[in-house]
């Protein structure tokens, strides 16, 4: 064939459009189909949602090898979908591979064929037609059969040769590689190292957990997983599990059919990378040391694991921002505004123009006001009305009612008439007279106006009734639920949601490309992982991956930084891990353009409000108020003036720290009288200081003045908030010594748990708390139009939560006793609700109504028990809005709702806590700085003495040493070869000997880690054995004699070292003299315990010595600097750390402490014994039928127990999981609600400000920013 016709058929595939639109229409119609088709897989859906017999599979699916296409071709399953697609494709791939030299010259002759087919486009489509080729003439009637069908879903990719603008995605994602290259692999060596070292830690705590054992990797007729009782399995020294005595033997088959998830170091890495990612799907499970492991994992590590996904996040950003200011050149259309004519204004339509638009008016009504405060009013009426409708109570007879009784039912049914009246004559009003205004006149000046977002709430806040009003078929509640929409009409004041079209029409092209990539990456991930655990032995795990679609949406979840499941097959572990680590990344992309959107938009609006307010408190100049004895008294309740003084507060502050310790501890049962004495000298000293500042308060400048008189300065104090804070710490205790007999007597034990409220006093010192009404001030109208929108969409989403889930009783959950479920006395059939013709259907005949089906139910608890109200629904809607997922189990409405909250709201509700946390970190700088009366010192970020020290020795030489001078060659000789040699450009050098060594050691360190990985593998462990000659001591006694040299060497050598500001103790006391150490001297230690007799080998003593080798992986350091920056990063954040630090300590103590108090005796967390019946009778009480797990194990000695929240420092545990946004516990009591709100809407901002600064501040140290 010419070289014309080539060309031809190069431009035809090439430039087409009409081909490019077939492509992807098959594109299209055969993922579509693919993902479709799992519906119709009987293996793993027997309930498809319709039958679709031989005929329909040879058309669409393939799923069915005897179906009559694949029965005549004899090539397995397959379909007409399918070989069309794949006839087109092959040919398409051939043409493109023919006359692949004119896309380019690299690509003539064979060799430039070969180059070709393995650049991305041509990989891409070659694997997506392999698995046809292979499953038909290869592997066909083999177990590797439907190994391959998987990768028919990266077909999607072939949208992106087709569609140019989604190729700038995958662009995109190069230039942030490329441009943060330089700290992108330290980023990643500091967060491998976090996860190895959080999973050896781990891998010691739990290897020995029986509530860790898990069963439910086997076939159910091999072990019954559900029926197993752990704590009958044993576990050997090894890390075997035999759970023969609990029903669960081993067989030849399956040899270790239980086995302890902790049980090496590389399966608690898959656990302990869920953690770093802020997910703790074992949250309840852990031992005590598991949970001291995991609140430090939660309260530091997982900001500083958070750093490479931090790195990627912001190299997009700033890609995308450079994107806009190529785009800022372009005109922008302005959008339209509203003015009246006062030419028409003598008119009807004109003077209805100016009631109904009176906000867009310049001449307004004079009762366009009062009618407008009217539609708010009727707004927030209705909106309550069906908010209260949804609440029942129970009555001493134990039947439901309504919170609402009948007659205010009624009520509420005519002010509902009233408003959808007024309503509907408003719209009509407004579209009538929106023709006053030249923008909208005109019958398409009318469909403008009324397709636009105000008009459309409008028309919602009345629509729905009618259609109601007017059908014979009741569904009153969805009606009621649509209300709430009603609140949107609250954006005329704000116009935060009508801004989203600027949002998107401003970010349309960023977010079509990250879309379209999130998009892949959401189908692409839901697939594989269909494949990998529709056949999992774990039942749960396989229901959620039955079909694609439901596969889609646990990987939604997954995508959206989520993992609510965690027995994964080992496929399915590392399909999960990289999704983690990576792909959630790049899916909130597009949702944080949407937010970050958003927030520039309402922050543009609002700059000439911002205005930085600095300053260090009242400066007095120099004078003081009240008398010389009440002056001394301030000054020494405030540490001035003298030793004594400055004393006295330090003891203030110890005391305060040391009380708080005891009140916990306090609440860990056997230990209610630790240290008991203490208290009563803090409560001495407290009362002591509490009468001096009150008799200092004149002298006060928050209470005293020239103008205010000593009684009155008192009593200012006396109603202030820290002597509020003063009393509560001390008034408890005074009062059941006074009152032995009383209520307060009888709760002491409560009411002295105040004394945690003693923190707040620290922020008198360490301005915190008391700065958040300066961040309100300073961002108020931005609070004021983002919380709106907030707010309004938390309503709204828990309305229509609510309502899908309500009436949900298949999706079964665990017993939360504490909503009402799981009782005896439950009827098992509810009837549908009996509802009355509403008096404005009085057209209808009441015998015409159509009304629900009746609802049946169990004893089991399901959704619908959660969402009993809407109140219930708000709960879990604003957890959702946090970004988690603790509950799953929604039927298809709910899963399309959390669907809509993932990609919609969760930014933007967002935006509140994230601008109040930057807003508070700008104050407490603006604050510092103006403390200390100067700007920043010149040099790097978080320089400190040792930076200053390393600097000032440049040029200087070494000291001689003091041994003579041969001594003194030797040192500089040893320096050199451990150190390298600096040349003239002052970069080190090395000898090839020293070359050789330095390899040899880096070779040393990762062979001495994956030995203690390897080692903590039961199977290799036991294999190797435990005698001293085995491999991996041999290993481990001539590696400690290596680093113990190298240690030895540089401690000699450290005076020639200018690393070592030429000292040997600085080196010693530095981070890399400190990894030195650590790399050498467990050995040694453990060594002579073995020999004493201390620890015994093999045991978990010796075992935790054995793991501190990885510690070596910091060795590495040398050769990457990162954590030895450490210091720098804590100094260069030291302002916001002092005041966030505190303010996110109080949070974190008075949150877990109200939780205890509240979710003590919650029975949602109580399990009894097998023989106790969750609910009894006055014969024989059950489970759930003692208000406390004390009085449980009264009545059933040592067989009730609680499983969370048993005392503080356990509450402290589950707070901290809480506050890096991770809701493993959400059934609480309505107070442990409330506080889990608090801890929503503003206390996981406030408490992540301190690990947000130490994450800008590594950053910064090490070059974050593609600089480099």
């Amino acid at each position: 064939m010419d070289a014309t016709s080539r060309e031809s058929i190069y431009n035809f595939l090439e430039k087409n459009t009409t081909y490019e639109k077939l492509t992807i229409f098959f594109i299209l119609l055969n993922v579509v189909g693919f993902i479709v088709g799992t519906f119709f897989n009987e293996q793993y859906n027997p309930s498809p949602p319709f039958a679709c017999g031989s005929t329909c599979d040879s058309l669409w699916f393939g799923n069915d090898e005897t179906n009559a296409l694949s029965t005549f071709l004899n090539i397995g399953s397959t379909s007409v979908l399918e070989l069309i697609t794949v006839c087109i494709f092959t040919v398409d791939y051939i043409l493109r591979l023919w006359t692949a030299d004119l896309e380019h010259e690299s690509y003539k002759g064979l060799g430039g064929r070969i180059r070709y087919m393995l650049s991305l486009y041509p990989l891409v489509d070659l694997v997506s037609l392999a698995p046809f080729y292979i499953n038909s003439f290869i592997v066909r009637e083999s177990d590797f059969e439907s190994s391959f069908q998987w990768v028919r879903a990266l077909r999607l990719f072939r949208m992106l040769r087709v569609e140019g603008r989604y190729d700038l995605a995958l662009g995109m994602l190069d230039d942030v590689f490329y441009e943060q290259r330089g700290v992108l692999g330290v980023a990643l060596f500091v967060g491998a190292t976090i996860w190895l070292g959080a999973s050896s830690l781990y891998y010691i705590a739990e290897r020995d957990n029986p509530d860790m054992i898990y069963c439910g990797a086997v076939p159910n007729d091999v072990c019954d997983s559900d029926a197993v009782d752990v704590s009958m399995c044993t576990i050997d020294e090894w890390g075997f599990v035999d759970c023969t005595l609990a029903g669960c033997p081993p067989t030849d088959e399956y040899p270790e059919p239980c086995f302890n998830l902790y049980r090496s170091i590389p399966s608690a890495s898959y656990f302990t990378l869920l953690n770093l990612f802020g997910e703790y799907p074992m949250i309840d499970s852990h031992s005590f040391a598991g949970k001291i492991v995991g609140t430090i994992v939660a309260v530091i590590a997982v900001a500083v694991f958070a750093l490479p996904a931090g790195i990627v996040g912001n190299g997009f950003e700033d890609v995308i921002a450079r994107r806009r200011e190529e785009k800022s050149g372009e005109d922008e259309e302005e959008p339209l505004k509203s003015k009246a004519l006062i030419a028409g204004s003598n008119s009807l339509r004109g003077r209805m123009y100016n009631v109904f638009h009176s906000r867009a008016s310049s001449n307004p009504a004079p009762l366009s006001g009062a009618f407008e405060y009217l539609t708010d009013a009727l707004v927030i009426i209705t909106a309550l009305g069906f908010m209260l409708d949804t609440v029942s109570f129970t009555n001493e007879d134990g039947e439901s009612r309504p919170l609402i009784t009948l007659f205010f039912s009624e009520v509420f049914d005519y002010v509902e008439v009233v408003s959808a009246g007024i309503f509907t004559y408003q719209y009509i009003m407004q579209v009538y007279s929106i023709s006053e205004n030249p923008d909208y006149n005109g019958l398409s000046g009318r469909i403008q106006y009324v397709t636009s977002f105000i008009p459309l709430v409008d028309l919602l806040s009345f629509l729905p009734f009618w259609i109601n009003a007017f059908t014979p078929i009741q569904f009153s509640t969805t009606v009621r639920c649509v209300r709430l929409l009603r609140i949107l009409r609250f954006d005329r004041y704000t116009n935060a949601f009508s801004s989203f079209d600027d949002v998107l029409r401003d970010s349309a092209d960023i977010l079509a490309m990250t879309g379209f990539t999130a998009l892949v990456l959401w189908v692409f991930f839901s697939v594989l992982l269909y494949f990998s655990e529709r056949d999992n032995h774990d039942e749960e795990v396989a229901s959620y991956y039955r079909t694609i679609p439901h596969a889609m949406w646990v990987t939604l979840l997954n995508l959206a930084g989520e993992s609510p499941l965690s027995n994964y097959t080992v496929v399915g572990k590392v399909a999960t891990g990289i999704i983690g680590l990576f792909a959630s990344g790049l899916f909130g992309i597009p949702i944080g353009v949407l937010g970050a959107g958003f927030e520039e938009l309402v922050e543009e609006e609002d700059d000439d409000n911002q205005e930085e307010e600095e300053g260090g408190g009242q400066q007095t100049g120099g004078k003081y108020f009240g008398t010389g004895q009440e002056h001394a008294c301030f000054c020494f309740v405030n540490g001035e003036g003298s030793k004594i003084a400055s004393l006295f507060e330090l003891l203030s502050h110890s005391l305060c720290l040391i009380t708080v310790v005891i009140g916990i501890v306090q609440t860990v049962p056997g230990w209610e009288n630790f240290l008991g004495s203490i208290e009563w000298i803090a409560v001495i000293f407290f009362t002591i200081e509490y009468a001096l500042r009150l008799y200092g308060a004149p002298s006060d400048p928050d209470f005293g003045g020239e103008h205010v008189d000593s009684h009155t300065a008192r009593i200012c104090f006396v109603i202030s908030f820290f002597s509020f804070v003063d009393l509560l710490g001390i008034a408890p205790f005074y009062f059941a010594l006074a009152f032995p007999n009383s209520w307060i007597a009888a709760n002491d034990f409560y009411l002295r748990l105040f004394r945690i409220v003693r923190l707040i006093k620290l922020d008198k010192y360490f301005p915190s708390i008391t700065l958040i009404d300066d961040v309100v001030r300073l961002k108020r109208k931005v609070l004021t139009v983002t919380g709106f929108a907030a707010v309004t969409l938390w309503i709204i989403f828990a309305a229509f939560l609510y309502l899908a889930e309500n009436l949900d009783t298949e999706n079964a959950v665990d017993p939360v006793p504490v909503y009402g479920c799981g009782s005896s006395n439950r009827p098992a059939i509810i009837e549908a609700q009996e509802e009355e013709v509403p008096f404005w259907k009085f057209w209808i005949k009441e015998e015409e109504m159509i009304t629900p089906e009746p609802v049946y139910e169990g004893l089991e608890c399901t959704m619908s028990d959660r969402f009993q109200n809407f109140f219930d629904s708000m709960i879990y809607t604003g957890i959702h809005l946090t970004g988690d997922y603790p509950v799953i189990t929604y039927n298809l409405a709910g899963r399309v709702i959390c669907f809509f909250m993932v990609i919609v709201a969760v930014g933007v509700v967002a935006i509140p806590s994230g601008i109040i946390a930057g807003s508070f970190a700008e104050i407490v700088q603006s604050k510092a700085r103006a403390r200390s009366g100067k700007r920043p010192a010149r040099g790097n970020i978080g320089d400190d003495w040792y930076d200053i020290q390393y600097a000032a020795l440049e040029g200087i030489p070494p000291p001689f040493s003091a041994l003579g001078l041969e001594f003194d060659i030797w040192q500089q000789n040893v320096n050199d070869f451990l150190n390298g040699k600096e040349n003239t450009t002052r970069q080190a050098k090395w000898t090839p000997a020293a070359s050789a060594f330095r390899k040899f050691m880096l070779t040393l360190i990762i062979v001495n880690i994956v030995s203690v990985v390897l080692q903590s593998i039961p199977e290799i462990d036991r294999y190797i054995g435990n005698e001293h000659s085995n491999f991996f001591n041999v290993l481990e006694g001539i590696s400690a004699i290596f680093f113990a040299t190298e240690y030895l060497l540089r401690l000699l050598s450290a005076p020639k070292s200018r690393a070592a500001l030429y000292s040997t103790t600085v080196y010693a006391t530095t981070f890399f003299g400190l990894v030195d150490f650590v790399s050498a001297a467990p050995w040694f230690i453990r060594q002579y315990l073995l020999f004493t007799g201390a620890i015994e080998l093999g045991s978990n003593s010796a075992r935790l010595f054995r793991v501190f080798r990885v510690a070596r992986i910091l060795e590495i350091e040398g050769f990457v600097i990162a954590f030895s920056k450490l210091d720098n990063v804590f100094r260069a954040s030291k302002e916001i750390l002092k005041a966030t630090g505190l303010m996110a300590l109080i949070i974190w103590i008075i949150c877990g402490s109200l939780f205890f108090i509240f979710e003590e005796n919650n029975p949602n967390w109580r399990e009894c014994d097998s023989s106790i019946p969750p609910w009894g009778n006055d014969a024989i009480p059950g489970c759930y039928d003692f208000a406390t797990t004390a009085a449980c194990n009264e009545v059933y000695p040592e067989m009730c127990k609680q499983e969370a929240f048993t005392d503080i420092p356990n509450s402290l545990y589950y707070t901290a999981v809480f506050l890096v946004g991770e809701w493993g516990l959400v059934d609480f009591t309505w107070p442990g609600r409330l506080v889990c709100m608090f801890l929503c809407v503003a206390g996981i901002g406030l408490y992540a400000i301190p690990t947000g600064a130490l994450f800008d501040s590594f950053g910064a140290i090490i070059g974050m920013g593609g600089d480099d």
